[in-house]
């Protein structure tokens, strides 16, 4: 598969980032990069008031089927910095020719305890890197409390969801189809379809494996 011929959906969660100005704890957001294709991308993330936040990490590489998570840290939880709505610029780059593969934008927004309409489209701006190994307990604490945790009972329904998405990995394209072979017709899939099936392996497998 060869990324740089097309655009590509960008997978990121969450859509939102939500800080309370009254919980320190929310000060810092965990975002999570998806790579559900076949070959390693490089990213970088831009914001457009690259003063209020930090992030560990800005810029990288994420390997085939693959997760990353980034922290971002909100660096002025103040009262007159509420309710602005900011946005971060997820760009995906083809790994060797640094090509423009596709874009996602999140919002943040600093709460009090309500949302308003106000919204803040400036440019975007590189942001400043952060030291990984200052704040990697800090970031496995916020993981662990942000993921729910999964009921015994339902495992059984999360491996059998990820070793069905992981079999449909392995079907042939359609347009890889030759003019005879063994396998059968309809067991050649869209490429959307090995999309869908990656994005939702990725999903389960962070529920499964999770520290």
């Amino acid at each position: 598969m060869s990324l740089n011929i097309k655009k590509i959906p960008v997978f990121v969660f969450p859509n939102t980032l939500k800080f309370y100005l009254g919980s320190k704890a929310s000060y810092k957001q965990l975002l999570t990069l998806y790579n559900p294709y076949d070959v390693p991308v490089k990213f970088k993330v831009l914001c457009t008031a690259p003063n209020k936040y930090t992030v560990i990490d800005p810029e990288g590489s994420i390997g085939p089927h693959t997760v990353v998570d980034i922290i971002i840290r909100h660096t002025a939880p103040i009262s007159s910095n509420c309710h602005a709505r900011d946005k971060f610029r997820i760009v995906m780059e083809d790994h060797a020719t640094r090509q423009v593969l596709g874009k996602r934008e999140v919002e943040a927004i600093l709460l009090h305890d309500e949302r308003d309409d106000l919204s803040n489209d400036g440019d975007f701006h590189s942001l400043p890197f952060t030291e990984r190994s200052s704040v990697i307990d800090d970031r496995r604490t916020f993981t662990n409390r942000l993921q729910p945790p999964v009921h015994q009972s339902n495992y059984l329904i999360l491996i059998v969801i990820g070793l069905v998405s992981a079999g449909s990995l392995l079907l042939p394209y359609q347009n890889e189809k030759p003019e005879s072979s063994f396998v059968p017709w309809f067991l050649y899939v869209p490429i959307n379809f090995k999309l869908s099936m990656a994005y939702v392996l990725g999903a389960v497998s962070m529920l499964i494996f999770r520290p």
